[in-house]
This record gives C-alpha cells, structure tokens and sequence, in this order.
C-alpha cells in the first residue's frame, strides 16, 4: 500500500470526490437519505481525502465542537479498497490533525459494526447503543495524553 497519499482536502475544489464517495458509501450502499449525509456541516469542517494509486478511495470530516472537543464523522472507504488498512490510516491522519490542535479530546459516533477499529485507535465506548440513519451506532472517545 505504498501507493497511499492522504492529505487535507482543498475545497471547495477536492468536494466533488469526496462527495462522490460519500455517496457510493452512505447513500448507496447503506441507504442514508442525502439530507442526513449532507448535513450543511461540510463547510466547517476540515476533510482528508486518501488516494490508492492516484485514485480517490476514502474520505473523512472532522468537526470541531469546541475547544477541547473534535469529533470525527463520515468516514468512508470505497467497498473496492476495503480490507487494506485504509480507513485505520485515514483516522491516525485525522488524529494527527488534531493533535496538532492541541485539542484533547477527540469523539466519534462509531457503527457498532467497526467500532474494533475504533478500539485498535484507543477510543473506549460510552453509553449506549443508538441509532442513527436507521444504523446501531456507539459514541466512542479518545483523550488524548499530551506528554510532548
């Protein structure tokens, strides 16, 4: 998988993929209703965008809530790149981004179905299983030590 770049989107211009991909993923894998996927918070949030071989093949958004509080959604890899880490790859990135924030603390709305992922990353899970979009979801958080 040395082909795999990640990189802050530029956008507006770096959009229409990452939309793109939302779609094949939320939309038409999973069924979400578009006005549940395109919340109108895309344009506060800081997106990555991971390319396999110069390819477009995942994305996520992190939104910050607060001062000590990121929270990161919409994490997404085409079914074709599944299975080779890059999902694992584009959360250590968005980690990183934060971290170099200063900002402690960091949540996500896990499916309950990968939340292993989300565990390997040091996040613990909090609460209950709810759902959204009609999907069992799990709120995860990860504090971050900063001992720099």
């Amino acid at each position: 998988m040395s082909n795999l770049v990640i990189k802050v989107a530029e956008l507006p211009q770096d959009f229409p993929a990452i939309q793109a991909i939302r779609k094949s993923v939320f939309q038409e894998e999973k069924g979400i209703d578009p006005a549940l996927e395109f919340d109108g918070k895309d344009e506060i949030s800081t997106h990555l965008i991971a390319y396999l071989n110069a390819e477009v093949v995942g994305t996520t958004r992190i939104r910050y809530l607060d001062e000590k509080t990121a929270k990161i959604e919409r994490l997404a890899v085409l079914s074709t790149a599944r299975g080779q880490g890059i999902g694992k790859k584009i959360m250590e990135n968005a980690l990183q981004v934060i971290a170099n924030k200063n900002i402690p603390e960091v949540m996500v709305h896990a499916q309950e179905y990968i939340k292993d992922l989300y565990k390997k990353l040091d996040f613990v899970e909090e609460g209950e299983i709810f759902e959204e979009a009609s999907i069992p979801h799990i709120t995860m958080r990860k504090v971050f030590s900063h001992s720099r």
